[in-house]
């Protein structure tokens, strides 16, 4: 939230900012980006079509998020343009709408970085599932073999059914099973694992956008009772304003409402008719460790 509670001035990093930095920013910052660019159509298009059979699919996904956090990071980069541009208009008006418009333009901004700052937690998401398509990526080699050997014995058995190779494939085959079933295990438990893990950064990330964006509708209309939209007739004029402290105040408020939010206070929690409590949901044991994610972000970083 902005320190001065205006946009006509200077920005100050807030405490919370400085004592909790955020996550590492998302590969998609800074670069070409848009729905509608070539570069963006290109990857969609292109992300299955190479690499392992097996993990293309998941690739391409990856590669489509990649494109999501684009357009997002467009629509941040538009909305703190929009709320300047409201602070803008709102100046040469009267002191009441002067005021109000510069406060909704400060909680207009502050959604853009909110945007932004959900960019790099989405992104979390999206690098981890990079480890089940790596894992799918290593796993495709195993069954390319088992099923070559698989198709070498059936055509000798077809042309040549004496053939004494037909033995020593038959124990190459049983290898490749061995090695093939490990590699199997191993692909099933960390597809389980890793898109768990995923799921639940995205889904915490959208939890904590989507009531911080709830606080700050709360406290933007708490504005909006400040102005004065009683009819005057011709000649009379308004009451002086005398909202600033008030507007002031507000902003205060919402920058503690955000600053103070967490997880384990989110006021929305979903009703469920299975077995499952809430408490069961929302298992902390159970969400992935940010640094863990920060370190795959790091090592797959080149893969973008």
């Amino acid at each position: 939230m902005h320190r001065t509670y205006s946009l006509r001035a200077n920005r100050a990093p807030t405490a919370s900012q400085i004592a909790n930095p955020p996550p590492p920013a998302s590969s998609t910052k800074g670069k070409f980006f848009g729905s509608a660019s070539i570069a963006s159509s290109l990857r969609a298009n292109t992300a299955g079509s190479f690499g392992p059979e097996l993990s293309r699919k998941l690739a391409q996904l990856i590669k489509v998020e990649k494109n999501l956090e684009r357009d997002i990071e467009l629509v941040a980069r538009e909305r703190r343009i929009v709320a300047k541009q409201l602070s803008l208009w709102g100046e040469e008006n009267d002191d009441d709408v002067s005021d109000v418009t510069d406060k909704l333009g400060v909680l207009i901004y502050e959604i853009g970085e909110l945007e932004d700052q959900f960019i790099d937690k989405y992104d979390l998401y999206r690098i981890t599932l990079k480890t089940i398509r790596n894992i799918e990526g290593s796993v495709q080699p195993s069954r390319d073999r088992k099923q070559k050997i698989t198709d070498e014995i059936a055509h000798l058995k077809y042309k040549d059914p004496q053939s004494p190779k037909i033995s020593i494939l038959e124990q190459e085959l049983v290898r490749a099973e061995a090695e093939s079933l490990v590699a199997e295990a191993q692909l099933s438990n960390i597809t389980r694992e890793k898109l768990k893990a995923a799921f639940l950064y995205q889904f915490d990330a959208l939890r904590e956008l989507s009531e911080k964006l709830a606080l700050i509708a709360g406290y933007g209309k708490a504005l909006l009772e400040l102005l004065d939209d009683s009819p005057v007739t011709p000649g009379e004029t308004r009451p002086a304003y005398d909202g600033y402290e008030a507007s002031k105040q507000i902003i205060i408020d919402a920058e503690n409402a955000l600053a103070s939010w967490t997880l384990d206070a989110a006021a929305v929690r979903p009703t469920l008719s299975l077995h499952q409590t809430v408490d069961d949901v929302y298992d902390e044991e159970e969400v992935p460790e940010t640094e863990e994610a920060e370190a795959e972000w790091a090592e797959h970083e080149e893969q973008n």
